[in-house]
């Protein structure tokens, strides 16, 4: 798999370039950037992973849903530049479904094949918990409540007052877990597990790796926008099914990779971090910063959704929050997940 990753990298960013000043294709190109940003995001992971063992899995953990939600925010970013306000929505709600019901999904199953039962520490699934429902379900319903009367300006107003509050919550969030509070709560993984690891790369040279990615990414992401007009119209993919499925699966292919190899070392503490670490990052933070972003461009962000978005979301909310509370996982509750995924994922391209 590494060399695969590798030679996708190493063909497929000088073909980025090259496809992109000889104008091929978009559909092609479109393949080809997407494979490329996967290939990129495998290294990420890699190096992220090389991090977790140095750092240990909360750090590890927060690195990895940091740098993996770098590449979304990336696409976000010129998604916004480009008026694809819609997108952009789209990919955030793709974002909390695909980590919480995919990538957890992947995770709980996969893992749950090799061992019959996988624990992770019942303290932080229940702090995450309480988190998820004050993001998803208080930060992005509420605002559709106030906002059926609201005017346009009234809308953006409510918006950013919401996303300066979640930005500060989401940093309050992280000086508790990594500061007035870190070792309150012992994970359920002994230490030593942790020291007799030995990490695949130097602290130095993953931190290398992963800035190097992450330019790499965000040029191939700029063009990888730009296709995406005349391949919804050869494939017959609407903009909602565009963001919600294939911008989300692109943009956190670090997180699904990373997170499934995790689980499958039974390393959960790692993993649900990951899963559920990286879905709060995007509700507290990418969304948020994306509406901020967003005023510096001619198409403002507002944080509303459609109804199906926000239903979707919601679900998955109770639904993860009711697998994980008790702090073990097995294969069934990951095909659980996968499954509620799949039918929402329909409903996306039905829509």
């Amino acid at each position: 798999m590494n060399k695969i990753f590798l030679g996708l990298v190493l063909l497929g960013v000088p073909i980025s370039v090259i496809g992109s000043f000889l104008h091929w294709p978009s559909v092609i190109m479109f393949i080809v950037y997407c494979l490329t940003i996967v290939a990129l995001a495998g290294f990420m992971g890699r190096a992220t992973e090389s991090l977790a063992i140095v750092m240990g899995p909360r750090i590890g953990g927060l690195l990895n849903a940091t740098f993996g939600n770098a590449v979304e925010l990336i696409i976000s970013i010129f998604s916004l530049k480009a008026g694809l306000v819609g997108v952009v929505l789209a990919s955030l709600t793709g974002s909390v479904l695909g980590n919480l019901l995919l990538v957890a999904g992947l995770s709980f199953f996969v893992g749950g094949t090799k061992y019959k039962r996988q624990k992770f520490n019942v303290f932080d699934a229940r702090h995450n918990a309480g988190l998820l429902i004050f993001a998803v379900i208080v930060a992005f319903v509420i605002p559709e409540v106030f906002t059926q009367d609201m005017s346009e300006s009234s809308t953006m107003s409510l918006s950013v007052g919401i996303s300066i509050i979640l930005i500060l919550l989401y940093l309050a969030a992280l000086f508790f877990k990594l500061v007035t509070h870190r070792g309150v709560y012992q994970h359920t993984e002994k230490p030593e597990e942790h020291e007799k690891e030995v990490p695949e790369w130097s602290r130095k040279k993953a931190i290398i790796i992963l800035a190097a990615a992450t330019l790499a990414v965000a040029y191939v992401s700029e063009k990888l926008v730009h296709t995406f007009s005349e391949v919804g119209e050869t494939f017959g993919w609407s903009e909602l099914f565009i963001g919600v499925i294939i911008v989300a699966i692109v943009g956190n292919a670090a997180e699904h990779a990373s997170a499934v190899m995790m689980a499958y070392k039974n390393k959960m503490d790692v993993a649900v971090e990951i899963a559920v670490g990286s879905t709060l990052q995007v509700a507290m933070f990418v969304a948020p910063v994306l509406v901020l972003i967003s005023l510096m461009y001619p198409t403002h962000m507002p944080l509303v959704f459609t109804m199906p978005e926000l239903i979707s979301m919601v679900t998955a909310v109770f639904l993860m929050i009711m697998i994980s509370n008790d702090g073990e996982t097995n294969w069934f509750e990951g095909l659980t997940l996968l499954a509620a995924y799949f039918i929402m994922g329909i409903g996306f391209y039905l829509l």
